[in-house]
């Protein structure tokens, strides 16, 4: 079996797109999230809050002929993409075209733009909305589709459509292909675009924030007084690569993947359950060859629901006891839904190479319901870690854990 390490990264993100602008939101105690005023003409809605990219702008190659297929989550994946083949020195490189590497990257769905069109002509009856690339805007594989072709990359493409658990899967199936020799290299990740009918599918389970006029406090993961979550968008991409094909062309490695392990609850939709919860966390510390006593850090889902918090923090806690530190990045980014999985990833490994972790925010009063952990509060904490896990949760009951190396020089 090959070991896999991470050569690249790239990210478009609600607290910047790079490392140093992150650290910076981070370490300010401040989150992103901002109030839409226009979504108060949705009747029914109740939640106003959502949490956008920060600004940035596109090279000049973005053009209207590069563009044609791609709605904004699509943009965003295939951005991220090419700042990560610019880390890993490979954009460009005749490798993306030798059938060694492949994509793969997920979202909850592609441009919710581009599947109101279809639903307009079912309504209206008629075809006037669609044009050619409308499909192509909607389609659940429209991120890593759209990347293969900017690039030309012809390897294998494998599409995790699994909402919250989208970039985390994409991370974790990538790790296996290249563990078992099936591909040299991999564009691994997940992405979404902020569209006010994620908040609604929140909000018709009453698990929005309904903090419309203090935006700054909210979502508070694990908090006792906790009202909902707050969608985001962001995209993230990981380039991971055989070690030893790393080392042979000189690349700078930022991390390994030691273990991934992923189940499901076959038991409710959208009811998560601790006990599979656990055996996910269990099955990636098997594949990493660890005991639970190596983790020295959690990055928790922690999406600020009820049931997902006091899920979690119970199967991290029957997992790892009372010591493990644990914070939640979605108290600054909101859930950036397909998305969360690989920027979670990709700041714990960043974490992990600066020695410091960051808190989760807004978290006062730890909910007595939510398993005994060490939550990380205030200005974070200085961490000496060699491993640690980044756990991710989904719709249907789809269970991810992936297991991070620090990479010692």
């Amino acid at each position: 079996m090959r070991r896999v390490v991470v050569t690249g990264r790239g990210a478009i993100s609600p607290l910047g797109h790079d490392w140093a602008s992150v650290l910076a939101h981070l370490r300010s105690g401040r989150n992103a999230v901002r109030r839409f005023d226009e979504w108060g003409q949705y009747k029914g809605l109740n939640t106003r809050l959502g949490v956008p990219c920060a600004p940035f702008e596109l090279p000049e190659h973005y053009n209207r002929k590069t563009l044609r297929s791609m709605g904004r989550v699509a943009m965003l994946a295939t951005r991220a993409s090419e700042l990560a083949l610019i880390d890993a020195g490979l954009l460009g490189d005749p490798l993306l075209k030798s059938g060694k590497v492949g994509i793969s990257y997920g979202s909850s769905a592609g441009t919710p733009s581009s599947i109101g069109d279809f639903g307009r002509m079912l309504s209206e009856m008629t075809t006037q909305y669609i044009n050619a690339t409308t499909y192509i805007k909607m389609m659940s594989h429209t991120a890593p589709v759209n990347i293969g072709v900017f690039f030309g990359i012809n390897g294998r493409i494998i599409t995790t459509s699994s909402a919250c658990t989208s970039g985390s899967q994409g991370l974790g199936f990538a790790y296996e292909a290249i563990k078992s020799g099936k591909q040299v290299a991999m564009l691994a990740g997940g992405c979404e675009e902020l569209d006010v009918t994620d908040a609604t599918v929140f909000d018709t389970l009453f698990a929005t924030s309904t903090l419309n006029d203090t935006p700054e406090l909210t979502p508070r993961p694990f908090d006792a007084d906790r009202d909902g979550l707050v969608v985001g968008e962001g995209a993230c991409t990981l380039v991971l690569e055989d070690l030893e094909h790393a080392r042979a062309r000189g690349a700078t490695i930022h991390a390994e993947i030691v273990g991934f392990g992923t189940n499901s609850d076959g038991q409710h939709v959208t009811q998560p359950n601790a006990a599979t919860m656990a055996v996910a966390m269990r099955l990636a510390l098997e594949d990493a060859g660890l005991p639970p006593e190596a983790i020295a850090y959690v990055n928790a889902h922690g999406t600020a629901t009820d049931h997902g918090d006091i899920a979690e923090t119970a199967a991290t806690h029957a997992v790892f006891g009372e010591r493990m530190p644990i914070s939640s990045l979605k108290s600054y980014t909101g859930h950036t839904l397909g998305a969360c999985g690989a920027l979670e990833a990709w700041v714990t490994l960043e974490m992990m190479r600066e020695g410091w972790v960051h808190p989760t925010l807004n978290l006062r009063n730890v909910d007595p319901r939510c398993g005994a952990l060490d939550y990380i509060t205030g200005d974070g904490r200085t961490l000496d870690a060699e491993y640690a896990m980044s756990n991710n949760f989904a719709f249907g009951g789809i269970n991810t854990s992936l297991v991070l190396r620090r990479w010692a020089a």
